[in-house]
This record gives C-alpha cells, sequence and structure tokens, in this order.
C-alpha cells in the first residue's frame, strides 16, 4: 500500500499528455479497488464470510460503484465528479487485484490459500 500512495503522490508529470490525463483521471479508480481487495485478505481470519475470493471482489466493486452511484447525485464519498467509465476502472482494478492473489502470490507463497 505504501508503494501505490508513493506512485500516487509521484505522479505523472513526467509522462506524455495522454498518460498524464489517464493517470489523474484513471489511476485511483483502478487502484483503489485494488488496494480494497489487499485490505480484505488481512481480514479473512476474522470474518469466515471473506474467505472466497468472489466476496471480496463483489464486495469492493459494489463499495466503489456505490461511490460513483453517489456521486451521481452530488453526494460525494471518495471523488466529486461523477464519470461512467469509472465502474470500468473499478471493474478493472478489481480483476486486477484478484490475479494478483489467486495466481502471483499463490506461485510466490506456498502458504497463499
Amino acid at each position: 500500500m505504501l508503494i501505490i500512495a508513493g506512485i500516487f503522490v509521484i505522479g505523472a508529470d513526467w509522462a506524455n499528455e495522454t498518460i498524464h490525463r489517464f493517470f489523474h483521471s484513471y489511476f485511483a479508480d483502478i487502484i483503489i479497488p485494488f488496494g480494497f481487495y489487499l485490505l480484505l485478505i488481512l481480514n479473512e481470519e476474522n470474518f469466515v464470510f471473506l474467505k472466497k475470493w468472489q466476496v471480496k471482489a463483489g464486495t469492493v466493486f459494489a463499495l466503489c460503484a456505490l461511490s460513483e452511484t453517489l456521486q451521481y447525485f452530488d453526494i460525494y464519498a471518495l471523488a466529486r465528479v461523477f464519470d461512467p467509465i469509472d465502474y470500468v476502472m473499478y471493474g478493472l482494478g478489481v480483476i486486477f487485484a484478484v490475479f494478483v492473489d489467486r495466481v502471483i502470490l499463490k506461485k510466490m507463497f506456498s502458504f497463499w490459500h
């Protein structure tokens, strides 16, 4: 999570205009669900219902989508601007987190799941 925060703080001022615009528009929409998913992994032992990856993924996506929907109604949760593409970015963030959880970390650590 510290690496993610560091990337967010450093920003994309070094990049071309397209990457810079994408970073400022959608980086957080991808990385926040990714981080939330990883945080839920830490709570699997305390909350049995979080054991299944599908539950974690659905919970994270639902909460991020709720936040975006609230923005549509001018109720600000995580951000202030409604953008329907954010739903897709939230989905990509969750899919990326599931991939890291179920494929990469599972191969790296024998004790993983």
